[in-house]
């Protein structure tokens, strides 16, 4: 199992260039079935789900080409069969998402559960009620595998009742694009990568109204034609970078950040003491943060917690978690969504954290703690969590361990490269 070894206590310096958007890229991907015409695509990031993403379609019969780093050409003139490849797409929470071009292109497709990270319960009944509504037949067999057929996919009006799920919404979205009529998606995620995916679809002839609104109006189309196009910076790692510059005391330049995707993600961590100056599209990041919890009214312990964009995202939860542990004060945590989400303080608890897991989805953090290697080692349970261990490991004394750092390349490109490049004492054991 690999490992990163990190000696910690060393303030990163320099700069980093923020890569794709991990979400957009796992959906722009799907949404070349949609067309019979060559696509090419650009900032990929180079990411394990990326990589299982691209033999998935390739089994298809999707054809890649690689025309640079981070730039594809991609061409689904031929898709030969209908049924994913079970052990592929059961790596990867994404595989799902092709059931919406599936239906679209071809009319029907059987896949498995998808994969992913295990943070809590993540149903799949919005996105089935999704492509329901559009007259798919949804048949869930041997309790493992979904068999989903539409003949013809017709508009309908769609109410995403749980929650604004953002993949229940891309995949509504990119099978509606070419059913016949209008249809309606109210309640509808707005993320940036959602956002990319609509001015993906509209370049390639798609009729999309309200894009970055809770309203999606989609008039279907007939066809659709091929299109270049390039996905926005991936703010998670934004994010994970300004909390490493943070825990460590350093200073760091982060290039193509879209600091206009950030402006919630600061006011949070500036109630943790931590701030920024932006320069064009640059996030400078300096070393002399502030690391205060901020007070609240009436001496009420602050909250945090996420919220559909533009809302704090969810999945910076565990990096806010790592920022606390080491500025002055009190702060509770509440993730709402994922109930699984915090069970991984045990590990900064191990390391000298003062963190109460209250339940499922909150804890209470008593900052500023020194953290201290564990000697054991401590694994990456998932792509967030394991990145918030990183950051605990820069910023402990000691020699740290990372176990099962999958994980963390399945959503981080090229993590280890990026903080060596920022002066960090990382390496990388296979054995």
């Amino acid at each position: 199992m690999s490992s990163f070894i990190i000696e910690g206590g060393i303030p990163l310096s320099g700069t980093v260039t923020a890569s794709g958007n991990k979400n957009a890229a796992l959906k722009v991907l799907p949404a070349c079935i949609l067309t019979d015409q060559p696509m090419i695509l650009h900032n990929i990031p180079d990411i394990q789900d990326v990589r299982d993403m691209i033999l998935i379609m390739q089994d298809l019969g999707v054809e890649f080409e690689a025309l640079a780093p981070g730039s594809w050409r991609i061409h689904a003139a031929d898709i030969k069969k209908t049924e994913l490849d079970m052990e592929l797409a059961s790596r990867i929470r994404a595989s799902f998402v092709l059931s919406g071009p599936m239906l679209a292109r071809m009319g029907s497709i059987s896949l498995p559960l998808p994969g992913g990270d295990r943070i809590g319960g993540r149903p799949l009944d919005t996105h089935v009620q999704g492509l329901n509504a559009l007259g798919a037949i949804t048949k869930f067999v041997g309790n493992s595998k979904f068999h989903m057929n539409a003949d013809p996919l017709v508009g309908a009006g769609y109410l995403l009742q749980a929650e604004a799920s953002v993949t229940a919404t891309e995949n509504t979205l990119m099978a509606a694009v070419m059913a016949d009529g209008e249809t309606t998606i109210d309640n509808a995620a707005s993320e940036p990568h959602v956002q990319d995916l609509c001015n993906m679809l509209v370049q390639m002839g798609a009729k999309i109204d309200g894009i970055g609104s809770s309203r999606l109006k989609i008039q279907g189309v007939s066809s659709l034609s091929g299109t270049e196009f390039s996905i926005g910076a991936d703010f998670m790692e934004v994010g994970s970078f300004i909390g490493a510059a943070a825990v460590t005391g350093g200073s760091i330049r982060i290039e193509k950040a879209s600091p206009n995707q950030m402006v919630m993600a600061r006011q949070v961590f500036n109630k943790l003491g931590v701030d920024w100056e932006v320069d064009g599209d640059a996030i400078v990041v300096p070393s002399d943060q502030r690391m205060t919890i901020s007070d609240t009214l009436a001496g009420r312990l602050l909250e945090i917690k996420p919220h559909p964009w533009p809302g704090f995202p969810a999945d910076l939860m565990s990096v806010a978690v790592l920022v606390s542990t080491q500025s002055e004060g009190s702060v509770l945590l509440h993730d709402w969504m994922y109930e699984s989400r915090f069970f991984f303080t045990d590990n900064l608890v191990f390391m000298g954290a003062r963190i109460t897991l209250c339940d499922p989805h909150r804890v209470i953090i008593q900052g500023r703690s020194q953290l201290y290697a564990n000697p054991g080692g401590v694994p990456s349970p998932d792509i967030r969590a394991g990145m918030a261990m990183v950051l605990a490991a820069l910023c402990s004394k000691g020699t740290s361990h990372i176990h099962n750092i999958y994980q963390i390349e399945r959503g981080y490109e090229d993590v280890l490269g990026k903080l060596q490049g920022l002066g960090a004492k990382i390496s990388r054991s296979d054995g």
